[in-house]
């Protein structure tokens, strides 16, 4: 029952830091604006880690990769914590496990927060298009809706199926190849 609890509480703590930095470089990526509510939690929640380790780790061409950095070590702590927990062992190729895992789940969570990010845009485009939100949720969700909505005109002209198609197909993507990468990861090394 304590593990239970423990485990809660750092899936609470890891995931919370981990979406951060990952939402954080998906709107440094995406050019999304960070003048908004969202943008602010999101930089008061990782300012702490990313200026440093951005001194040190340059950014490579659009990608902020010191905040893919620790975006990928929280992911990686968070599955050692897990592990300690569960009282796994630490012998053999456990830590080379777990660093590709966490790269394998990092994918996971962001095609995740994808799927999240569209379903907000979806929601407030019905109820607050004009909300401080939209911009932000525009930004994140328009390269990944243009081509479906290229391919998929509005029904009626009203009716707009693409965040429903991306969903779908972003979840056949968490169910087949993401899935297989992960066990192809834990087949390795067993």
């Amino acid at each position: 029952m304590i593990d239970q609890a423990l485990k809660f509480l750092l899936d609470t703590a890891f995931g919370l830091l981990t979406y951060a930095f990952l939402f954080r470089f998906a709107m440094q990526w995406l050019r999304a604006p960070f003048r908004n509510p969202v943008g602010h939690a999101v930089v008061a929640l990782t300012d702490w880690a990313v200026k440093p380790v951005r001194r040190v780790i340059r950014g490579i061409g659009a990608f902020d990769a010191s905040t893919l950095l620790l975006a990928w070590l929280a992911q990686l702590l968070w599955l050692l914590a897990l592990h300690a927990v569960s009282g796994g062992s630490w012998g053999g190729p456990a830590l080379p496990v777990l660093a590709l895992l966490s790269l394998v789940e990092l994918l996971k969570a962001m095609l995740w927060l994808l799927i999240i990010v569209v379903i907000a845009q979806a929601i407030l485009s019905w109820t607050a298009p004009d909300g401080p939100l939209a911009g932000v949720l525009n930004a994140l969700t328009f390269r990944f809706l243009a081509p479906i909505r290229r391919a998929i005109p509005p029904l009626g002209g009203t009716l707009d199926l693409s965040p429903l198609i991306l969903i779908v197909a972003v979840q056949l993507l968490l169910m087949l190849p993401v899935r297989w990468l992960e066990l192809a990861v834990l087949q390795v090394f067993r």
